[in-house]
């Protein structure tokens, strides 16, 4: 039990190596507010005066303060060439520099506070570490925070209540931590700041021990035996009177141990009952007792802790890679890592698997079945299409001559102006799927490719080289899409072994026609209908006014004849049927299209053309120059990563039966 604590301060120690406290350990912090006695209380665990002090506030940094017991001067001698002094102190930011005078620690304090703070009596959160050897301590880790003001003194900044607070809810939050607040006897325990600070953080009171200091300072006639006794205010660890030091002990020197003489004889004079329990020797052991319990309590947590950040920061150092030796290797290395990782996204075989949303291959597939072919389904074959379109065709494939039979040419006409609509959805396919290969690059630099990010030139390069390759074959996929529309468009095969026969149409219309008509009767009445109906635009024209037949306005719609309405219903048919198969067919040749000259294209000369455009003598230093962030990363994790190693081995050698 007796080395856990010596064992805290080697890991602390260890830790601010690297600078950084990524382990909340186990220490004991001292609260309370401005000349409550915590300095003197400090002081009283030591044995020696060492801590600033004057009016205001004078602890302006925390001060971590690590007590050490070693064997007297005479016995060291005997067994080790040491320091040659009975009690001395050493200060982190002080290397190989040993204070055997206690009244130069006092004045290295002060200056090391003022390095950090403004002469305008501000705070700073930057720690000071502070290590006293004697062999009168007890073995502790101890905190001393500034205390707590309620009012800007001098030039002091507005909020200074605020940020001592702050500063002291940020160290007493670490649930390692054990709480020691310190109140004056002589004010109401019910308004101290000590404890209402400590209660939000510690609100059952496991981590808190009360100190009442200034005992001797109450007004006559009363006493603080109830407060003591816990009958006030409980406090779970207990509560532990003292009494300090007067300022006129302090201004006469009075040494610590004639003070610690006279504090047990007032304790003994006024509170005899609980005298045993009570001063400031009483409350080091105490201290020393709840740490050790406190880190026993702790350590395997802290175990566990090193052991899982040993884990995450070997993985951090495996993910910057070592230092680059052999160019070519590498980057042979790396650009072949993205080739692989870039197909394999396409082919669904990739190690990181997006879960968010579809990529890679998984999108190209639903670029082409959901995206393209639903787009294509949509497409009314007859759609923009309306009966006088067809009729006018129909006119204008016959020329002067009414026509008997409803002339191909006008069916060839209007089915390419369908097909034509098949074109604008097929370049759009195209477009979707050079789209997710650009996405593609970006993917395998974020997540497949960890090592390709130490190197942001290289990066770069590889973007570019991967998107020139993409540009240089979509216009040639763009050409080769619109060619199979334009095939589609050269030759109307209406001998295609689909397509319906224009014959059997047209006889399926006649017989759906006269089975419409009652006997012909009905037909005839049209045609007599009709004839007495002008055509719009030929009326008889007024006397004297001439006639220009260009002027005269084309019908938008009117009552077709039956035999208009037969022809117009033979034509939708036969576009419709048409229409369809050529559906079919560009449905199923554009993916195939784009993946041969542009996906499978890509696929096969990626690596080819990466290692053609960047494996240049010349260049390769140039691409293989790390950010100055990873390089700089990957120290602070290597050091870290020792740091965590070492805090192992210190755990590792406390054996689980010296705990209980």
């Amino acid at each position: 039990m007796e080395t856990l604590i010596p064992t805290i301060n080697r890991l602390q120690e260890v830790f601010l190596t690297v600078g950084a406290e990524i382990i909340q350990l186990p220490q004991i912090v001292v609260v309370g507010s401005q000349s409550s006695g915590k300095s003197s209380v400090l002081e009283s665990l030591v044995g020696r005066d060492f801590l600033p002090r004057g009016s205001g506030i004078v602890t302006r940094r925390p001060l971590v303060l690590q007590l050490v017991n070693v064997a007297p001067l005479k016995e060291r001698l005997k067994t080790e060439s040491g320091v040659k002094a009975e009690e001395w102190g050493t200060f982190l930011h002080c290397k190989n520099q040993i204070f055997t005078d206690f009244q130069e620690i006092r004045r290295e304090i002060e200056a090391e506070t003022e390095r950090s703070t403004s002469e305008n009596k501000g705070i700073s959160p930057e720690p000071i570490y502070l290590k006293i050897f004697s062999p009168k301590v007890l073995n502790l880790t101890l905190v001393d925070l500034p205390g707590i003001t309620k009012v800007p003194v001098g030039d002091q900044p507005e909020d200074i209540e605020a940020q001592v607070q702050e500063m002291i809810l940020s160290f007493i939050s670490n649930p390692n931590s054990l709480i020691l607040a310190v109140s004056p006897a002589n004010s109401d325990l019910a308004t101290s700041d000590a404890l209402k600070l400590a209660r939000e953080v510690d609100p059952d009171g496991r981590r808190t021990l009360l100190v009442v200091s200034k005992l001797d300072l109450m007004d006559a006639g009363t006493d603080a035996l109830e407060v003591l006794l816990g009958r006030v205010i409980p406090v779970r660890l207990g509560i532990i009177g003292v009494v300090n030091r007067s300022q006129h002990d302090i201004n006469t020197q009075k040494s610590l141990e004639d003070s610690m003489k006279d504090e047990q004889a007032f304790l003994q004079r006024h509170y005899p009952s609980i005298a045993s329990r009570a001063g400031s020797r009483y409350l080091a052991k105490t201290l020393s007792r709840l740490l050790m319990h406190h880190i026993r309590d702790c350590l395997p947590e802290l175990k566990t802790r090193v052991t899982v950040l040993s884990a995450q920061y070997q993985a951090r150092l495996n993910g910057y890679g070592q230092p680059v030796e052999d160019h070519s290797a590498t980057l042979l290395q790396i650009v072949t890592k993205f080739a692989s990782d870039y197909c394999n996204t396409i082919e669904g075989t990739a190690r990181y698997i997006q879960t968010s949303e579809l990529c890679g291959g998984a999108r190209i597939c639903y670029i082409f079945h959901e995206t393209f072919g639903r787009t294509l389904q949509s497409i009314d074959p007859l759609g923009g299409l309306t009966e006088l379109d067809i009729l006018t065709a129909i006119r204008n494939a016959t020329g002067p001559r009414p026509a008997l039979f409803v002339p191909e040419v006008s069916f060839e006409l209007l089915v390419k102006r369908q097909i034509k609509r098949l074109e604008e959805p097929s370049m759009r396919c195209v477009e979707l799927v050079h789209e997710e290969l650009q996405r593609i690059i970006q993917h395998c630099s974020s997540f497949s490719t960890q090592e390709l990010l130490r190197f942001p030139k290289l990066h770069d390069s590889i973007v570019e080289v991967v998107t020139g390759l993409l540009r240089k074959r979509l216009p040639i996929t763009n050409e080769m899409v619109h060619n199979l529309v334009s095939i589609e468009l050269a030759y109307i095969n209406t001998k295609h072994p689909d397509f319906t026969d224009a014959a059997q149409v047209s006889a399926s219309v006649n017989s759906q026609q006269a089975e419409a008509l009652d006997g012909g009767k009905r037909w005839k009445n049209e045609k007599v209908a009709e004839e007495r109906i002008p055509t719009a635009g030929f009326g008889s024209p007024s006397k004297g006014q001439a006639i220009n037949l260009l002027d005269t306005a084309v019908p938008v719609s009117r009552k077709l004849s039956a035999k208009e309405q037969r022809d117009c219903e033979v034509i939708q048919r036969l576009i419709k049927c048409y229409f369809l198969i050529v559906r079919k067919s560009i449905q199923d040749s554009v993916p195939k299209t784009v993946m041969h000259f542009l996906v499978n294209f890509v696929k096969e000369h990626l690596q080819s053309e990466l290692v053609g455009q960047l494996y240049k003598q010349p260049l390769l230093q140039e691409l293989l120059i790390e950010s100055q962030d990873t390089a700089q990363q990957r120290t602070e994790v290597a050091q870290m990563l020792e740091a965590l190693k070492k805090a192992n081995n210190i755990i590792s050698e406390i054996r689980e039966t010296h705990l209980w």
